[in-house]
């Protein structure tokens, strides 16, 4: 296995002719029919440009097969999961296989995004279809050169291999001969039980490259004659800017210039070290345009929407009313999050170079098609003079989902009339806006005597949330009188989408409920629920968007995995465990924590997952998006915190933002529902339900219950570093 550095399409083109001649198959993803053409170096960039593909495929005389992956890679594992599909169903030793990175081109490719754990889903099909009729063309022309029916050959690792005399070919040198065939339809994908790469494990295609620090990510870009520019923004959400005072910073060495855009300042020089002084020098005053909130107003603002009547209902079945006027027993509880930074190790950045007759822009962005039609708008140009090339990205987690960052360096690059790359800052980024919104549910439950859940009741407040539920969630569907509904507030701090969008609260403060419930119940967690689902698959209630047979399933693989109620420490100890279970983004988790005392204080020892995402691609790229899941759910629940004062963040770096450190991190074991349905996505799945299984392990031990977060601030754990 070898990669193909990053590059750009122009280069990839060279590639594929350099190979010499070589067979470049187009995906077209909509129909998945391979359209195949030799290419010299003269005219693969013209023939390219002349053939509506929407991916590429190509092989060489010796055998390589290079593959374009389209999507954004943020460490999902996207670049390497796209070619393992193709590389499957065209039959190839993965060590024949090269990977690159594909540049935006809307035109031969769909979808290139990173976000909501929607690249497998969308792809799946596409791409097994056209490694499939790849590999059914070479079948083709090698039946066809022996005179035989091309139902009497197969293949194996890159070659055609005719079963009964034992002639063979390779790809490669079928692959002139190739370009002439007609385009096979109609082909048969393989039998799953067939499956030679997918399900296997596989490293990660950019492994050594990260390892031995290769530029990969939009922090390492750097072009000859680019400048440099950091941008002075608001010091405070509700701000605008007044004046600006550079003669000080622009006599500073290196600096070229100073230059002021909507409601921002941008310091351009020759280095980052020497834009960073000028922008300390310069003078900056604002004015108040919007009132500038604090927490402590967050707060007020929460109760007011939580006991107003302005709510929009989001799902209503039955009569609530009746259900909690005739309850045995009303069970009543709010939780509430924090604003949240993404946080990613790799700060904001990017690269453009605006020209009067298009522009150019390279950097880690998860939506390069918004980026470029954002940068098209502003800059009044017809989309396709505008180029965008996606590097790899140290995290994103949502954050790159916007293009603030983007445009930031589209304006200064048209201001200065040069090739211009803005940098953030570790404080730029934490204090940039775009945060995880800031929201408090209240839940109620309506019981009857023989402990039965007869009501249910949620309500979402939200700080730019939008709608901060998820109305046809579980347990929506399980319970005959159900009310769901939202208020939210809206303020002048920008919010965004965060890794498993609202459900990475909502989930924990849904299942730590359900847990609370159960306890009121006199029933196990576990059973309360598998209850629930069982008599909503023999008569569900209104409209059920999850498959209940998955979720009770993967239920039971948690139980069975973690021994549940029965778990002991090496030394003979009981351990407290904690439920969670969670649907979302298509795919199906239930985590069980598990929590042991020392020395007075709850600590977590164990997160055990069980995962239905259907068929796992990639076994070592599951695992990891799993577990980096659950240490991301663990870290933000037990100890992110962005609080307010007068509309300044009050925390800028990791000095008093605290981020979980490996000392932190409990083992985490995963298992798999192996049922062969085709893959969702794992990038945001594993997040949701692992507040509530740490949450649910610390009252066992305890019998304390956690309902705001960060944990770390609340009484029981009050002390824990």
């Amino acid at each position: 296995m070898s990669i193909v550095p990053h590059t750009n399409r122009r280069d990839f083109l060279k590639l594929a002719a350099a190979s010499g001649g070589g067979l470049l198959i187009g995906f077209n993803w909509t129909n998945a029919q391979a359209q195949p053409a030799v290419l010299d170096a003269t005219s693969a960039e013209a023939l390219a440009a002349s053939i509506e593909f929407n991916s590429y495929l190509s092989i060489s005389p010796q055998g390589v097969v290079t593959i374009f992956s389209p999507n954004p890679e943020v460490g999902q594992g996207i670049k390497t999961a796209f070619p393992i599909v193709v590389a499957e169903e065209l039959d190839v030793d993965w060590k024949q296989v090269k990977v690159a990175q594909a540049p935006l081109d809307t035109v031969k490719f769909q979808r290139q995004v990173a976000g909501g754990s929607g690249s497998i889903p969308h792809s799946w099909k596409r791409l097994r279809q056209a490694g499939a009729t790849t590999r059914q063309l070479f079948i083709n022309t090698a039946a066809k050169r022996w005179g035989v029916d091309a139902t009497a050959c197969t293949t194996n690792s890159g070659t055609v291999i005719h079963t009964a005399s034992g002639k063979k070919l390779t790809y490669g040198e079928l692959a002139e001969e190739a370009s002439k065939m007609p385009t096979p339809t109609d082909v048969p994908l393989k039998d799953p039980k067939d499956f030679k790469l997918i399900g296997s494990t596989i490293r990660n295609v950019d492994n050594k490259e990260i390892i031995t620090g290769k530029p990969l990510f939009g922090v390492d870009f750097y072009r000859d004659g680019m400048l440099f520019a950091v941008i002075k923004r608001p010091e405070a959400f509700g701000l605008k800017l007044k004046s600006v005072d550079a003669v000080a910073a622009k006599a500073m060495p290196g600096i070229v210039d100073v230059v002021t855009f909507d409601n921002s300042v941008a310091v351009l020089g020759k280095s980052t070290w020497q834009v960073l002084k000028a922008r300390e020098a310069l003078k900056v005053t604002y004015e108040k345009e919007a009132a500038l909130e604090s927490t402590a107003d967050h707060d007020r603002i929460f109760d007011e929407l939580l006991n107003g009547s302005t709510a929009t209902v989001r799902r209503q079945d039955g009569d609530v009313e009746a259900a909690f006027k005739n309850a045995a027993k009303v069970i009543k509880s709010e939780y509430q999050c924090p604003f949240l930074p993404h946080s990613p190790m790799e700060p904001m950045n990017f690269f453009a170079h605006v020209r009067p007759d298009g522009a150019e822009l390279i950097g880690p962005t998860q939506t390069p098609e918004r980026a470029r039609g954002d940068a098209a708008k502003f800059l009044n140009l017809p989309q396709e003079k505008i180029t965008v090339e996606m590097t790899r990205m140290g995290g994103g987690f949502g954050r790159r989902l916007a293009t603030d960052f983007v445009m930031e360096a589209v304006k200064v690059s048209a201001l200065a009339k040069a090739p211009v790359k803005v940098m953030w800052t570790r404080e730029d980024d934490m204090t940039g806006g775009d945060y995880r919104p800031a929201v408090k549910y209240r839940f109620e439950a309506a019981l009857d005597a023989e402990g039965t859940m007869i009501g249910y009741k949620l309500r979402g407040a939200g700080i730019n949330a939008g709608n901060p539920t998820r109305e046809h969630n579980f347990p929506s569907g399980t319970v005959a009188n159900l009310l769901i509904d939202s208020a939210e507030h809206k303020s002048p701090i920008t919010t965004g989408p965060w890794r498993a969008p609202i459900t990475n609260f909502l989930a924990y403060a849904e299942q730590a409920f359900l847990d609370e419930v159960a306890t009121a119940a006199g029933k196990d967690p576990i059973a309360f629920r598998l209850d629930l689902l069982e008599k909503a698959k023999k008569s569900p209630v209104g409209d059920v968007k999850y498959d209940i047979d998955r979720m009770i399933a993967v239920t039971k693989l948690a139980a069975e995995k973690a021994n549940w109620g029965k778990a002991k420490t090496a030394d003979g100890k009981a351990v407290a465990q904690g439920f969670s279970l969670y649907y979302s983004h298509l795919s199906y988790v239930a985590q069980i924590g598990e929590v042991t005392m020392k020395n007075g204080k709850p600590e977590l020892t164990k997160i055990i997952a069980a995962v239905d995402c259907g068929i796992v691609i990639n076994q070592s790229g599951a695992r990891q998006q799993v577990m980096g899941g659950v240490v991301d759910g663990i870290g933000h629940a037990m100890y992110g915190n962005l609080s307010f004062k007068d509309g300044a963040p009050e925390q800028a770096n990791f000095n008093t933002y605290k981020m979980i450190r490996m000392a932190n991190v409990p083992a985490v074991e995963v298992h798999f529902v192996d049922n062969g349905i085709e893959p969702t996505g794992l990038g945001e799945p594993a997040l949701p339900p692992t507040g509530g299984a740490v949450a649910n392990a610390i009252f066992k031990a305890t019998g304390k219950r956690l309902y705001k977060q960060p944990f770390v601030e609340q009484d029981v754990l009050k002390g824990l570093s």
